[in-house]
């Protein structure tokens, strides 16, 4: 049977255009794949999504937006799409495994991962628990309390910057030296003059630690391997994030950066293909926005598939 409409991901841009076209009886498949709920599932309050005023835990706030897409008549399935083809648009297929699906319209809205320094289980630990990726997020979580950035890039030193707003100290780890820094030359020179921020330069956070909650990081000097700790109440990880399209296969644009190419808004080449959210978006990459996003690419898929009945 040849789905109507299929969403890919469940973060809050999938989940919002769920609760739209099902509300437009398009009926939506919404596939969540294994990360289910997106990166608010890893953070433990969100503060800043209208509507909350006392703030709302990042994985009620997705499973509230999953009941509400279900109670209009949204389907999910926990599975990953693992391959897809848009060769012909007007028959869009995608696979599971080895089960076959097919829509008539399709919205990608899979997000983004951060960067992790790939230390094992122990980010798996802390995360939202002292261990994080978004300033903007959680830095007010932080106030008058001490906390590192992980980077050297323009993304790092805006993330410190911030950060000054709330922590009593900053420190900006990078692994090279000062003169290997990628930032901007008036983007550093805003961390270097800013008294709250401290720079530590050819320095590896090679360990995380903490009862709980992350309580301090081992740095390993890139030079000499001299091990040291810093007693830390957070880490901010600005090395990057990673939009999830590799099941894609190189059938939509993407821009240099790796993230899919999207024209007025949410659509792409493929007419009955539409994007949402942060695997587009290497700007905000905030809820609400991707939550926007989500909006759009629902308006525009229920417009597509109406004028492709008429």
């Amino acid at each position: 049977m040849k789905e109507k409409l299929i969403i890919i991901g469940s973060g809050p841009a999938g989940l919002t255009a769920a609760i739209y076209a099902a509300r437009a009886e398009l009926h939506p498949l919404v596939f969540e794949g294994e990360n289910a709920g997106g990166q608010l599932m890893g953070t433990t309050e969100i503060e800043n999504f209208p509507g909350f005023p006392e703030g709302i835990m990042g994985p009620k706030l997705m499973n509230d937006m999953r009941e509400q897409a279900k109670k209009f008549g949204a389907r999910t399935e926990f599975k990953k799409i693992d391959k897809v083809d848009f060769s012909e648009p007007t028959n869009l297929k995608l696979w599971s495994g080895e089960t076959e699906y097919t829509a008539e319209a399709i919205i990608i809205a899979t997000g983004a991962s951060a960067r992790w320094l790939h230390l094992g289980k122990g980010e798996e630990m802390y995360w939202g628990k002292g261990y994080t990726a978004c300033a903007t997020c959680d830095g007010a979580f932080y106030r008058n309390k001490v906390v590192a950035v992980v980077g050297g890039g323009d993304s790092a030193c805006e993330e410190a910057t911030f950060l000054t707003r709330f922590a009593s100290k900053i420190y900006q780890i990078y692994r090279g030296p000062r003169e290997q820094m990628r930032a901007s030359k008036p983007m550093q020179q805003r961390v270097f003059e800013n008294e709250k921020i401290e720079l530590i330069f050819n320095k590896q956070v090679t360990d995380l630690r903490g009862e709980g909650k992350l309580e301090s990081v081992e740095l390993t000097d890139s030079e000499t391997g001299e091990k040291s700790e810093l007693k830390i109440d957070g880490l901010f990880m600005a090395i990057g994030h990673d939009p999830n399209t590799s099941f894609l296969d190189g059938q939509l644009e993407l821009l240099p950066n790796k993230y899919l190419k999207v024209e007025n808004f949410t659509r792409t080449k493929i007419p009955s293909v539409f994007v949402a959210g942060d695997v587009s978006d290497h700007h905000y990459r905030q809820a609400v926005t991707a939550a926007g996003a989500g909006c759009m690419a629902a308006l525009d898929a229920e417009h597509y598939l109406t004028n492709k009945k008429s």
